[in-house]
């Protein structure tokens, strides 16, 4: 399945966003560029990990207690991300240039290359 490379970023953003940050104006950060904690007014709270090429993201929805977490890393010109869903299951997916492929998290494939 082909779809738009914007609608897929989307789709795999969208969700953690929704689940961790539903008032963006409320959240705070702190820390530091290679480890930050944040939180929004709901009682959502993520953690940010950066290390050389590679970031490291863990996630907690106060109104499910579900967590979710992914991390990446790049080498040269291509990122490597993969993830575990507040519904447990797994997803990746690479990204060279424009082109990204994956399988999410309900196990379908998606690609976009430009």
């Amino acid at each position: 399945m082909t779809i738009n490379k914007t609608k897929i970023l989307s789709l795999l953003t969208a969700g953690l966003l929704s689940v961790t940050i539903p008032t963006i104006a409320s959240a705070g950060c702190v820390g530091t560029y290679s480890f930050s904690s944040c939180y929004d007014n709901s009682g959502n709270s993520y953690s940010v990990t950066r290390s050389g090429g590679s970031t490291f993201m863990t996630g907690y929805n106060y109104n499910t207690g579900s967590n979710w977490s992914q991390s990446s890393t790049s080498i040269g010109n291509t990122t490597f991300t993969r993830g575990l869903s507040s519904r447990g299951n797994s997803w990746s997916m690479t990204q060279t240039g424009n082109s990204i492929f994956g399988i999410d998290s309900y196990g379908n494939s998606f690609s976009s290359y430009d």
